[in-house]
């Protein structure tokens, strides 16, 4: 739809007028078309009462060639094509300018409706007795058949009687050419459309003119003034005479105008005055965020600190207790032989505890320095193969095998396969200690949809509880036993998942198992070469 109300109501307008004028002309042409063909019927009508009644003493003295001359002088006229003579079996009795002695069958022309199977029915009506038709040429024509009927005289004459059952003794068929109607209808058709051609466009032209003088300058210099408010620029006074809506538009405009001089001077004032105020108050705002941040940071530095006191103090407070035992042993400078089993006791009993601290420590460090991962092309599948392969003698321990579902079109994943290792590492050894002895299940896909890579790890272990699972992932939190693990393993493993930009997901029940979903995406940024990089994964 084009733009402006100018042209709007010009389209609209010609639309309406098109619809209104074609309405018209359609309805004059048919009514007028309508009335040529009432005429020609009752010309029609009339020829043929004519031919009736004029030959009705010869054929009544059945002087046949008589009424066929005139008939045929009747064909001749300029307004007959021709005349047909019909007995009541449809044969052609008579045509003029054509042969005799065809065949009609009931079911066609005008005879069905005279005739019933064996009987013949009542009088018809003209318009029923009429029929319009195209010949081979193209051009219309029209029928009229009129029926002639056994009258007294006809069933009592001595020359021909006819049966008084018989009703219908044949008809007459009058044929006449429309073309001077279709040439009548064709030269109204293309003065209506002309007429209503020229009354469109002047209609048009004056409703152009109205609307660009009434409607469309006015509402210009609208929307100029209106744009120049909308910039912020307030010029001169909306210029616009008018006694109607427009006039009563521009004067709220400039009433509108002269109000926004005013705000905008009362903006600009406290605009400058809540400049200095935000200003003042952003760099009290950053002083106190900054005290925040360091509040903060000492909060989680004591958290930490409190948790890895809490988790050493435990196997050193162990290391104490045995090392005393060990000292009262060697009080006299030497082990009783009864008590060296037991001394030897003590002393595993420190290494463990001692190794317990140490790979807290260890993993401590792992989880503090995760860097961004070095990017590069690896085989998935491989990744795990070789990982699995070096904590296969682990798994055995516990009675545990593991068994891969590797997707074998798994393309090559951008990551950082030291990183990678870790997560099935933690992974796999987490769902062997979830269960006595059983299998765990490593699988692979790709997720072509996402373009994606999904590791999964099942068990059919013990499962996480439901108010466990929404803590797996912090630092020192764990489900295993005491002295079993240090807690910073998912916490790893949900680190380095989130450096590659990837997901980590959780499915368990409590008794039937657990899943991990890790999803990788295929394609990552490369890592700058001398990015420092430690090596994370436990020493295997």
């Amino acid at each position: 739809m084009p733009q402006g109300i100018a042209r709007k109501l010009v389209i609209y307008i010609t639309i309406m007028v098109i619809v209104v004028e074609g309405a018209f002309a359609v309805l004059n042409v048919n009514s007028q078309e309508n009335e040529l063909l009432n005429e020609m019927i009752l010309s029609g009508e009339l020829a043929s009462q004519t031919i009736v009644s004029t030959t009705w003493h010869a054929m009544l003295e059945d002087r046949r060639e008589s009424v066929y001359q005139m008939m045929d002088n009747v064909g001749k006229q300029g307004s007959i094509d021709r005349v047909r003579v019909l007995n009541k079996t449809g044969r052609v009795m008579f045509a003029s300018g054509s042969a005799r002695g065809g065949l009609i069958e009931h079911s066609v022309a005008s005879c069905g409706l005279c005739h019933v199977p064996d009987e013949a029915g009542g009088p018809v009506e003209v318009a029923a007795r009429t029929r319009i038709y195209r010949g081979p040429d193209g051009h219309r024509f029209m029928g009229m058949f009129t029926p002639i009927y056994n009258e007294p005289s006809c069933s009592n004459a001595a020359c021909h009687a006819h049966p008084r059952q018989v009703q219908v003794l044949g008809g007459i068929d009058v044929i006449m050419p429309l073309e001077r109607v279709d040439h009548q209808m064709a030269d109204l058709r293309f003065r209506s459309v002309l007429l209503s051609a020229v009354s469109v466009f002047l209609l048009a032209f004056f409703v152009i003119l109205f609307t660009r003088r009434v409607v469309q300058q006015p509402v210009a210099k609208l929307i100029e003034a209106t744009k120049s408010v909308g910039t912020g620029e307030i010029t001169a006074p909306l210029e616009i005479e008018a006694e109607d809506e427009l006039g009563e538009l521009a004067t709220s405009f400039r009433s509108m105008q002269d109000r926004l001089r005013v705000s905008n001077q009362q903006i600009r004032d406290f605009t400058d005055t809540l400049e200095r105020r935000v200003d003042e108050r952003t760099q009290q705002l950053k002083e106190t965020e900054q005290k925040l941040f360091q509040s903060a940071r000492l909060a989680s530095l004591g958290q930490l600190s409190a948790s890895v006191a809490h988790e050493i103090n435990n196997p050193l407070g162990g290391v104490i207790n045995f090392s005393k035992l060990m000292q009262r042993l060697l009080k006299d400078g030497q082990i009783p032989p009864d008590r060296i089993d037991d001394f030897r006791n003590y002393l595993d009993h420190v290494v463990t505890e001692t190794t317990r601290c140490g790979n807290i420590v260890r993993d401590l460090v792992v989880f503090a320095r995760q860097s961004a991962p070095r990017r590069a092309s690896h085989d998935f599948n491989e990744i795990i193969r070789r990982t699995l392969s070096v904590v296969h003698h682990r798994l055995e321990l516990g009675e545990v095998r593991a068994e891969t579902i590797l997707d074998d079109d798994l393309p090559l994943v951008l990551c950082d396969g030291s990183q990678v290792q870790q997560i099935v590492t933690n992974l796999v050894l987490n769902a062997a200690e979830a269960m006595e002895a059983g299998v765990v299940t490593v699988r692979t896909r790709h997720l072509p949809e996402t373009d994606e890579v999904r590791l999964e790890v099942s068990d059919k272990g013990v499962g996480i509880s439901p108010e466990n699972l929404a803590k797996i992932y912090d630092p020192f939190f764990s489900t295993k036993e005491e002295g079993k693990g240090t807690g910073l393993g998912l916490a790893v493993v949900y680190g380095i998942v989130e450096a590659h930009s990837g997901r980590i997901d959780v499915k368990s029940k409590a008794g039937e198992g657990t899943t991990f979903l890790v999803t990788l995406p295929l394609n990552g940024p490369e890592m700058e070469p001398n990015e420092s990089h430690p090596q994370l994964g436990p020493e295997l």
